[in-house]
């Protein structure tokens, strides 16, 4: 069985989101180390987080996760949510199914 390029870019950029992926939520669940201070490094994250899931994932899929990143990051005791990781499941697991 031979891959294309095509498949071997797919394979890495799955692979590629999900260790991004993890790392942002990790970044993004962070701010919980310094009490209060924590929840104005959020007004910082949230656009940044927002931005990166809607260039990681092109489409519908970017860009309503792009705003539900945004929003969990921006809101204050929502940083628990693993937005990036919901997304690579979504986009990888659920959405590959269908």
């Amino acid at each position: 069985m031979t891959l294309t390029n095509d498949q071997l870019s797919n394979i890495s950029n799955k692979q590629r989101n999900l260790f991004l992926g993890i790392l942002f939520d990790l970044i993004g669940m962070l701010t919980y180390l310094v009490p209060f201070f924590g929840e104005l490094a959020d007004t910082v994250w949230a656009p940044i987080a927002g931005y990166m899931l809607s260039t990681m994932y092109k489409g519908t899929i970017g860009k309503v996760g792009g705003i539900i990143e945004f929003l969990e990051e921006i809101l204050p005791f929502s940083d628990f949510i693993p937005t990036f990781t919901l997304t690579w499941i979504y986009t990888y697991v659920i959405k590959k199914e269908e």
